[in-house]
């Protein structure tokens, strides 16, 4: 996985930050906006990437990762596609 996965730009609640500059507040307030976003129809899609990011909440509790750039960079990379960091079939949202 490339260094640039980290560098992406993501959408936190203070405006855009790289990837790899998510604290773990960041990771589990992105969980939490999107849990409260799903519902059904179209919606319910995003239940899948919110519990991915809760996911990665978990894993960087339990490494003591302070920044998702903490897990290093083929950890991050394993989850930015479930995370949507990178959009499915690799283009742009």
């Amino acid at each position: 996985m490339s260094e640039s996965v980290l560098e992406r730009p993501v959408y936190a609640t203070d405006g855009y930050k790289p990837f790899g500059a998510f604290t773990l507040r960041d990771v589990e307030m992105r969980a939490r906006e999107l849990r409260n976003a799903t519902g059904w129809g179209p919606t319910a899609r995003v239940g899948a990437v919110a519990r991915a990011w809760s996911e990665l909440a978990q894993v960087m509790g339990r490494a003591g990762a302070a920044t998702v750039g903490d897990l290093g960079v083929d950890r991050a990379g394993e989850f930015a596609a479930r995370l949507w960091v990178i959009p499915p079939g690799g283009g742009f949202l």
